[in-house]
């Protein structure tokens, strides 16, 4: 039996997964001489702290090992798996990230322009996100159409968010849109 490929390990571990409302991120397999590494990144809109981790991690150990005992897959002499969340250095690529890190601060860089801006509701529908910025004073709301071309991720922030920026960024999209008509 041929080492699993990246497709078999995932039909595998989407049931558990979808048990838990876990969307798979990212998957990696790495042959590493004696024992492979089975790299499983993870996460859902409210996101999955270290007790749900090590549970799924067990249940995926214990269908791994029962997959490789069926004769299903086989890691040769063996493997190691890794369950994580994605880092915060990770790009923005699907509309739900981008939903589960509304309020946040994000780096915008299109065309070679790099921007900053705050993360608002998320228009589903229309593959559409608000983004609240400032000018000195001033803050302002945007659209972000997520099929454009562009590379995204989460700022870090040590500093307190300004409530008036994180009050405009938690409001729905229609709310966003509203308030930027409000305040031409």
């Amino acid at each position: 039996m041929a080492f699993p490929t990246a497709d078999k390990i995932t039909e595998l571990i989407t049931p558990t997964l979808s048990s838990y409302q876990l969307d798979l991120e990212e998957l990696k397999i790495t042959k590493a001489g004696a024992k492979s590494v089975v790299s499983i990144a993870v996460d859902r809109d409210q996101r999955p702290d270290l007790d749900l981790l090590e549970v799924v991690s067990n249940e995926l150990s214990t269908q791994l090992d029962a997959a490789e005992e069926r004769g299903d897959v086989s890691f040769g002499p063996g493997y190691s798996l890794e369950l994580s969340t994605p880092g915060v250095d990770t790009p923005l690529t699907a509309p739900r990230h981008w939903r589960r890190n509304q309020g946040r601060k994000v780096a915008i860089t299109r065309e070679g322009q790099r921007e900053f801006a705050r993360i608002g509701a998320l228009n589903d529908a229309a593959d559409t996100v608000i983004l609240v910025t400032r000018t000195g004073k001033k803050l302002e709301v945007t659209e972000l159409e997520l099929a454009k071309e562009h590379h995204a991720v989460v700022e870090i922030e040590f500093s307190k968010v300004p409530a008036d920026e994180s009050e405009l960024a938690a409001k729905t999209f229609d709310e966003a849109i509203a308030w930027r008509e409000e305040n031409k």
